[in-house]
């Protein structure tokens, strides 16, 4: 049987492997990727303490925030096209200005 301990670590490793990406990568699609392994690591933490204390509530809580990150993904995903389509490039240092007048 695998412990508490464990799978605290894991989630803990998933969630501080997420924000590495978010701060030290400049791709959008990789820092988008980073933030769902983020969102990841809490739901399993959620579930784990949840099956811990056999509790349902984490559960829940995580099957919600599983199918918010469905649909955020959707949203998520065609913003990054529309950036795509109108600056060429998914890097970070491109898009300073979001303005609609802005022909940079």
């Amino acid at each position: 049987m695998i412990s508490l301990s464990s799978y605290a670590f894991v989630s803990m490793m998933l969630f501080s492997i997420g924000a590495i990406g978010v701060i030290s990568r400049k791709n959008i699609f990789v820092v988008y990727m980073s933030i769902e392994m983020m969102l990841n690591g809490i739901n399993l933490f959620f579930a784990t303490f949840a099956k811990y204390h056999f509790n349902i509530d984490g559960q829940i809580i995580s099957i919600v925030g599983i199918s918010i990150a469905a649909a955020e993904a959707a949203i998520f995903l065609s913003v990054i096209i529309l950036l795509f389509r109108s600056k060429k490039s998914l890097d970070t240092d491109i898009f300073t200005s979001l303005a609609q007048g802005d022909k940079k």
